[in-house]
């Protein structure tokens, strides 16, 4: 029996700088326009990852994909599935509930304000009162790293940075390397055993 586990973008503390490039990056990549610089951008920037300092570490935190994925069994309009062995949200069914928020073990889930077509989407029918009169409510959806679903080349965030610090983990690859790194290291000992 074969199964596909889905791949998802690993980072290495020890390299990060924490220069957030591969948030703008994550962020162009999701615009469907073209983005020469970032002051012809017309909505806020929103990466689909997260750069976390604290005081021993710095590294983006993204999704997962987890194969049990919490955030796809906890969603109640089923937004959020499995798709080409990456896990996806649905933003036109999301309904902003935050639950898949409080599910994700890694924070990886965020909500962003909608946009389409560069312009905001407003709810249809809530409204809030500000300042005299009552507007319309911008509505808001689950967002998260979906390995750049659109892309051909993957990752946006994988090749932007500048010191290698990400890496595209594709789970069954990743375990032939290192039990082939395993058999070597340890046929070279026994063979210096031996002798």
């Amino acid at each position: 029996m074969s199964i596909h586990l889905n791949s998802f973008v690993l980072a290495d503390p020890k390299k990060c700088i924490g220069c957030k490039v591969c948030e703008v990056a994550c962020a162009v990549a999701h615009r469907s326009e073209e983005i020469k610089t970032v002051g012809n951008m017309d909505i806020p920037v929103m990466p689909k990852l997260y750069l976390v300092k604290t005081a021993d570490v710095t590294m983006p935190i993204q999704c997962r994909h987890c194969e049990d994925a919490p955030c796809a069994n906890i969603c109640p309009v089923f937004a959020i599935t499995q798709i080409d062995n990456k896990i996806i949200i649905n933003e036109e069914s999301c309904i902003g509930c935050k639950t898949c928020m409080i599910a994700c073990p890694f924070g990886a889930i965020e909500l962003a304000p909608a946009f389409k077509d560069g312009k905001p989407v407003f709810q249809s029918l809530l409204t809030f009162d500000s300042e005299e009169e009552l507007s319309s409510k911008q509505a808001a959806v689950a967002s998260k790293c979906d390995l750049c679903n659109d892309r051909l080349n993957g990752p946006a965030c994988i090749e932007a940075c500048p010191r290698q610090a990400l890496t595209y983990v594709n789970v069954k690859k990743e375990k032939q390397r290192r039990c082939t790194e395993t058999a070597s290291k340890t046929g070279a000992n026994i063979k210096n055993l031996i002798v």
